[in-house]
């Protein structure tokens, strides 16, 4: 079956299709929820700060929790991992200063634009739906719908982490292009959970 992410808790719309074997017994998939959908107001508000090539991979929290969904990810954590903004080029940086918040490149000069084909490029996440699918390229402005709903620049780690369903506590280690790869290659872990204790509860009734 095909689950969506943003129907488990996770402020993020990402399909994927999952299969389930068990020897001798029949399992199904979860259902999926779409009464509780996060945003990435939600998930990030709280972290919008920093400007292009500020942070650190280590740091105190500055803002309090704003959202049921920030304080569960703080929860077990001290300090906040992770945090660091893309150091844009003078000509990202420019590019993103044509863009008002939540918009994207059809705001841009046309001398600007580039060769980018898809839509998304160069646009800014929105603030009261759920994040696109974060991918490993979430640092680059223009991979797609991944810059800051606001502030002109790309999303930092912890901020995509945070649109996957990583807490707080967990830390990414590695040169940045690996972390990247860690965060948008993983399935995010409100939906791992929420499969894996469906599945438990299937496979204990069965018996």
């Amino acid at each position: 079956s095909v689950l969506n992410s943003s129907k488990f808790s996770v402020p993020q719309i990402r399909e994927r299709a999952f299969i389930i074997a068990y020897k001798n017994k029949t399992l199904t998939l979860p259902n999926q929820n779409s009464n509780n959908i996060l945003t990435v107001r939600d998930a990030i508000s709280d972290l919008s700060y920093l400007d292009s090539g500020e942070g650190k991979e280590e740091t105190n929290y500055i803002n309090q929790a704003f959202t049921e969904y920030q304080k569960e990810m703080r929860k077990n954590s001290k300090f906040l991992y992770n945090h660091v903004a893309s150091k844009h080029s003078e000509l990202a940086l420019k590019k993103l200063s044509y863009i008002p918040p939540e918009k994207g490149k059809e705001y841009l000069p046309k001398e600007l634009i580039g060769k980018q084909k898809f839509n998304t490029t160069w646009s800014r996440l929105i603030w009261d739906k759920p994040s696109p699918t974060i991918d490993t390229r979430f640092d680059t402005p223009s991979n797609g719908r991944n810059s800051h709903p606001y502030l002109n620049r790309a999303i930092t780690a912890r901020e995509a982490a945070r649109l996957q369903s990583f807490p707080d506590d967990f830390q990414f280690l590695g040169t940045k292009t690996e972390i990247c790869k860690q965060i948008g290659n993983a399935v995010p872990p409100n939906l791992s959970y929420a499969i894996g204790k469906d599945l438990i509860k299937q496979i204990n009734q069965n018996d």
